[in-house]
């Protein structure tokens, strides 16, 4: 994010991928986007970040996380390339990646013809990949929902 000629203003949507509970087992807090150190300079404080990863608690700003389907599970997020217009209208609860249709399908056929970079071939990856829920879902194994009742018996954290 730090390249000065990366292109990217204090109007800009920055879009993290990948980091969903498919694409990065554990879904770990990766999802701390920094804002350019360009951008700081000039006095930018925040602008909207969108990732399909977890945040710490810790860290600020104008974040959507936990974008539901995660890209590896084929969702719109990884439709989104530089350069695309995307609207927010917090207060309506509205996501809107402004791109025709025909670009969009076209995407997702070049998508699809991409090797599967995290598909494991066997061990604990593997049953994760097949089987976890979305973050939506809470990320659990979809075999073990509703296994456990709801009763905690001990501290949760």
């Amino acid at each position: 994010v730090d390249d000065p000629d990366l292109e990217i203003d204090e109007h800009s949507f920055m879009v993290l991928r990948g980091c969903g509970p498919k694409g990065y087992p554990g879904m770990p807090e990766v999802g701390n986007m920094p804002l350019p150190q360009k951008l700081l300079e000039k006095g930018v404080r925040d602008m909207v970040r969108i990732s399909d990863a977890r945040m710490s608690g810790t860290a600020f700003g104008t974040v959507i996380l936990h974008v539901s389907p995660e890209s590896l599970a084929g969702g719109p997020i990884n439709l989104v390339r530089t350069g695309d217009m995307i609207t927010l209208d917090a207060k309506a609860r509205r996501l809107e990646l402004n791109v025709d249709a025909d670009t969009l399908e076209k995407r997702a056929q070049e998508n699809a013809k991409l090797p599967a970079q995290h598909a494991p071939a066997r061990g604990y990856l593997k049953l994760n990949h097949g089987h976890v829920l979305q973050a939506d879902k809470g990320c659990d194994l979809d075999f073990l929902v509703g296994k456990s009742g709801d009763e905690v018996k001990r501290e949760s954290h």
